[in-house]
């Protein structure tokens, strides 16, 4: 008797099938046959992959269209491969290579979800010219939601879970190149207080080129709900000193053309560990700093010294 695959199956219903399965299963499927690798190729179904992981990306910009809209020049299976997995920690060290692909345009997807929730608490999509001097040489910064705004309020019932509960994901998307990257470890790397106001700050981190991305998300619990009363990201280097806007599109563009590696449980708690690291190292750094610097203050006190006591020797032998 003829063996019967899943191949025989119509194809508009094969296509129905592959539509349900998550990113990394629609993959492994588009490996398995000819026939199945050009069904799993259809944009439309990766776009809809994408929107259900970040509906972020579905909000509309200022230029009139979202990141996956049909006319932009991102690819949607292009972003699931770059946002999905976790980036390489290392990045491309060419600087001149770096300098000719710096972003002109950023675009932040932002979305926060509640540990396990299928739905975000919050989506934001955020834009960030990069071509002005301003950019380039100030510190790096990009706000989704930021003090001066009124705070954005979650469900009412979103007071009965920790806000170290949230998961957060950050996507930074290149228009101009397709390429992106989410530079956020989804999870909580650490959980603390603001020591005059009292609020809850929850960071999420990755470590890329020996620099810190660190999303860091302000919330506080009024009346029964949970208030995101900031929501920003920054970069700092191993010394604890913010990097400019430049040095910080070239760590992006390292990242981003950069090898990725399998986004599961593992990588999550990898993630945390190397922020751990960092945040030692930086310490380390800071207190050997303080040292030498004790170290040079004692010199000069000393030669100080030697100088008066010269001076003043000099004085009564004369």
């Amino acid at each position: 008797m003829p063996t019967t695959t899943v191949e025989d199956l119509p194809a508009d219903v094969l296509a129905y099938a592959l539509r349900r399965l998550d990113g990394p299963s629609l993959a492994a499927a588009s490996c398995a046959t000819a026939g199945l690798r050009a069904l799993a190729a259809d944009p439309e179904t990766w776009r809809a992959l994408c929107l259900a992981r970040w509906p972020s990306l579905g909000l509309e910009t200022s230029l009139e269209r979202s990141v996956l809209a049909s006319s932009a020049a991102v690819s949607p299976q292009r972003l699931f491969a770059d946002a999905f997995p976790f980036p390489s920690t290392s990045t491309s060290t060419d600087a001149a290579a770096a300098e000719q692909r710096l972003p002109g345009e950023l675009v932040s997807a932002v979305d926060i979800y509640q540990n396990g929730a299928s739905r975000p608490l919050f989506s934001r999509v955020v834009e960030t010219s990069t071509l002005s001097s301003w950019f380039l040489s100030s510190p790096f910064r990009v706000d989704a939601v930021e003090c001066k705004d009124p705070p954005v309020r979650t469900a009412e019932d979103s007071a009965s879970f920790s806000p170290a509960e949230l998961e957060l994901s950050w996507i930074v998307v290149d228009r101009r190149s397709g390429r992106a990257v989410n530079v956020s470890s989804r999870r909580a790397v650490a959980v603390d207080r603001h020591w005059y106001t009292g609020e809850t700050l929850v960071r999420y981190a990755v470590v890329l080129g020996g620099s810190k991305f660190e999303a860091t998300v302000t919330c506080s619990e009024e009346a029964g709900c949970l208030s995101l009363r900031e929501v920003s990201l920054t970069v700092e280097d191993a010394d604890g000193a913010a990097v400019s806007g430049e040095g910080s599109l070239q760590l992006l563009a390292g990242a981003m053309e950069g090898p990725r590696r399998k986004g599961g449980e593992r990588e999550r708690e990898e993630a945390k560990r190397r922020y751990e690291e960092f945040v030692r190292s930086k310490r380390g750094r800071k207190e050997s700093k303080a040292r030498r610097e004790v170290l040079v203050d004692l010199c000069c006190s000393a030669v100080s010294a030697v100088a008066v006591l010269s001076f003043l020797a000099s004085v009564v032998l004369r």
